[in-house]
């Protein structure tokens, strides 16, 4: 018996392929939403050879399930309080989703980013309702 049979194998790596894929996985949502993260978490998710791929999709379809929720609440708040305020809040709310969006797309570049070099990213300020 060699000394090689008695060691754990190395970790697997990740391919050029699963970054690049995740890379698309994390940058789709600026367009397409959850639907791409769905889609590969769903394709991937019993195959253990793709983990880093698995994790980034369920990163990823956690973060758009978050901004829904968050988008959601936020149209009703700014609803009401257009109402209110007889159209004046409007002044209000139609900055703050603009803001909202473009926070949106900048963690969604650095999430791509980070999933293109191979880092295992995770989003600030949500909820991780898929483990």
């Amino acid at each position: 018996m060699t000394s090689y049979e008695n060691q754990t194998p190395p970790p697997p790596t990740n391919s050029g392929d699963d970054n690049s894929l995740a890379l698309l996985v994390h940058l789709s949502g600026i367009i397409l939403g959850f639907i791409v993260p769905l889609i590969v978490w769903l394709v991937n998710k019993d195959n253990p050879n793709k983990a880093f791929l698995n994790d980034q999709s369920k990163e990823a379809l956690n973060f758009h399930i978050n901004v829904i929720v968050a988008s959601i609440v936020l149209s009703i708040i700014g609803g009401i309080l257009t109402a209110v305020t007889f159209g004046l809040g409007a002044f209000v709310f139609i900055p703050l989703m603009v803001v909202f969006g473009i926070a949106v797309a900048v963690f969604l570049i650095i999430a791509g980013l980070a999933a293109q070099k191979g880092e295992y990213y995770r989003y600030p300020f949500i909820i991780r309702l898929i483990k």
